[in-house]
């Protein structure tokens, strides 16, 4: 079988090459199309079977189909599409218009992604757009999410009812994977020392991505001086790369918080491990791999309500989901996860393999398979 996947976001972060790495374990011939603007700086090096084509101005984001239009022709001047079984979209408006043309095009099925950008800047702000979102989803053979609160979120806000049940019975929910080093260096022994620190209401908390805004690292710090009020002892250390300068110093005002400059896998696992609590509660989030990463050390999360990883699992089993902007929400949910804690961890280092690449690379395959034998009534798209 073999895969067409346009994805403008393949060289900003590793785990698209994982999934694609998985992919061709799995006997998938993929071909990765990375549209993107001029002079692009690759955070990620791209595999053999990756293209990145700087095919547009940064300017060229402020009209729309004009840029749509060279991101298709480029496309088409990298690939033979029509060899192609099946075109997989990462973003519903960026990837998926180029999608559809092509599938018109070619007679080509197509799938896409719907991700935290489509719902918060492209539907939510740019209104004139939502008709071409709308006919995007229509003509997918298949649309994924990455989390049931991104597929509640849309379908409550943006799909007209008369199209709810054909669109939802080909949405589905799939969550990125993690780094194969975290699965297969799950914790196994609990330390005991974190139960006996947390019974004498010491507690270390722990985060880890960009210093920004949006991580909303002070509610955090606020929830913990709640919690310090109730006789707690809380050391916070902050792990990343500093993305907003201000930002960093209005956290670093804490004489609690401790930061961390970002840190390779190999030795983040180990701060995981000294640490009891993971909390990010970030504005907006498409999925948050630390998360999982975090659970796989045996940590506990608190993570945002409506966001990426929220209803991932039932509320308790591995944390709890808060108002990002409550920081007596938060506290009251460390609270929560200490009363519970022994289960809570354990269910953590069990459950994180939900987020194993190979078997998440088998449910596309599978969807892949499906739509492809509907290839020819691909080029009746309206």
């Amino acid at each position: 079988m073999k895969i067409l996947h346009i994805n403008s976001n393949y060289i900003w972060a590793p785990l698209h090459q994982a999934m694609i790495e998985h992919l061709d374990a799995g006997g998938v011939e993929s071909r990765v199309f990375v549209p993107t603007y001029h002079n692009a700086k690759n955070i990620v090096l791209p595999n053999k079977n990756v293209l990145v084509a700087g095919c547009f101005r940064k300017l060229d984001r402020f009209v729309f189909y004009y840029k749509q239009a060279k991101i298709t022709t480029a496309a088409q001047k990298t690939y033979g599409v029509s060899t192609f079984d099946c075109i997989h979209a990462y973003t519903l408006f960026t990837d998926g218009n180029c999608a559809m043309q092509l599938a018109q095009q070619y007679g080509i099925p197509y799938v896409v992604a719907v991700r935290n950008t489509d719902i918060n800047v492209f539907l939510k702000k740019r209104i004139f757009l939502r008709r071409s979102g709308i006919r995007i989803l229509q003509n997918a053979s298949a649309v994924f999410f990455l989390s049931e609160a991104y597929r509640q979120q849309l379908f409550r806000e943006y799909v007209p009812s008369v199209l709810q049940d054909s669109l939802l019975r080909k949405a589905y929910v799939i969550p990125n994977g993690i780094d194969d080093f975290w699965i297969d260096n799950r914790v196994t022994i609990f330390e005991p020392e974190r139960i006996k620190r947390i019974a004498n209401k010491q507690l270390r908390v722990v985060y880890a991505g960009k210093v920004d805004k949006n991580k909303n690292i002070t509610a955090t710090q606020k929830a913990l001086s709640i919690l310090r009020t109730k006789g707690w002892n809380i050391a916070f250390t902050v792990v990343g790369n500093i993305v907003d300068k201000q930002e960093y110093k209005r956290i670093m005002k804490d004489p609690k918080t401790f930061y961390k400059p970002e840190q390779p896998k190999e030795a983040l696992i180990s701060i995981y491990r000294e640490n009891d609590i993971f909390i990010m509660p970030s504005v907006h989030e498409s999925f948050g791999l630390v998360y999982a990463e975090a659970m796989s050390q045996g940590l506990p999360v608190v993570y945002t309500r409506g966001q990426g990883f929220d209803k991932q699992f039932e509320e308790g089993l591995v944390g709890f989901s808060v108002d990002c902007h409550n920081p007596e929400e938060i506290a009251n949910a460390v609270l929560r996860i200490v009363n519970d804690y022994e289960a809570i961890q354990q269910r953590c280092v069990e459950f994180c393999r939900k987020f194993c690449w190979r078997n998440i690379v088998n449910k596309y395959i599978a969807i892949y398979e499906e739509v492809s034998i509907n290839r020819s009534t691909c080029r009746n798209i309206g």
